[in-house]
């Protein structure tokens, strides 16, 4: 068929006219797209409603991965790791089955937390990291932090006298991520306000904690022996604990780089 200037004119207007009103909708993905779906809906014969369809399904997947983007964004995390990354024949310690179940979420719809306890190097960060980022692609806020940046984040907002909407912002969070419990001990008054925090969510929001510490022994990091005793029945009530061991695999790659180098 043809193409007249009068139907080239007319299609112009059209697109312009849809353009529009996809700016005024906030459709930036049916602005994009919406040509060239439709030169593939007419390659292939579809029917306009299929043609509507692909459109409006192309403008969802792309909502959802930029709320995704965003949902990692605001869950500041250091790095972005994924389970798929994690070698765990490199630390069999590691209940396999038990992380594949914690991926799937409906430990944090319950309330429950995790506990990541082991030496460093045996992938406690990294596989806090990836169930924080299994979370957040289901859809749910999720906050990364080690120990030592809270504390310091509280004693400021305290300081600022913005205690009171810094403890709700994270009592708000559906899961928090508490790394590195264990390597320094708390400031003066740190310890109390951290409690504080753990206490607003104790029952109403999941925890992953990782810490180097035997339970026992986080008198090092809460100087107060009632508190840190407060801490440890919090945080292990309807916790899953898993132990990811004492052996290094970092250590053990960075020994065999070094022998492959020496080779």
């Amino acid at each position: 068929m043809t193409t007249t200037p009068a139907r080239n004119a007319q299609t112009a207007a059209l697109e312009a006219l849809i353009e529009a009103h996809a700016i005024e909708l906030k459709l930036p993905t049916v602005r994009r797209r919406f040509k060239a779906l439709a030169a593939e809906a007419l390659r292939e014969q579809q029917t306009p409603v299929a043609y509507l369809g692909a459109l409006l399904e192309a403008e969802m997947a792309e909502r959802a991965e930029r709320r995704e983007k965003r949902r990692l964004i605001d869950a500041r995390f250091p790095q972005i790791k994924r389970l798929e990354d994690f070698r765990f024949a490199d630390n069999p310690k590691v209940p396999q089955a038990t992380i594949a179940a914690l991926a799937e979420g409906s430990w944090i719809d319950d309330r429950e937390s995790v506990i990541f306890v082991g030496d460093s190097g045996t992938g406690k960060t990294m596989l806090a990291t990836a169930l924080a980022v299994c979370a957040c692609q289901q859809g749910r806020r999720v906050r990364f932090t080690t120990l030592a940046a809270l504390a310091n984040e509280l004693q400021e907002a305290q300081s600022n006298r913005e205690l009171e909407r810094v403890i709700g912002r994270y009592a708000r969070t559906e899961l928090l991520v508490c790394d590195e419990l264990g390597y320094l001990a708390l400031p003066d008054g740190a310890a109390e306000l951290v409690f504080q925090v753990l206490s607003e969510r104790h029952e109403r929001g999941s925890l992953i904690i990782t810490t180097n510490l035997p339970f026992g022994e986080w008198t090092k990091v809460f100087p107060d022996p009632r508190l840190a005793k407060a801490v440890v029945d919090r945080l292990t009530h309807r916790a899953h604990i898993i132990d990811t061991g004492n052996e290094s695999w970092r250590f053990r790659h960075g020994l065999e780089r070094k022998a492959r180098k020496r080779a």
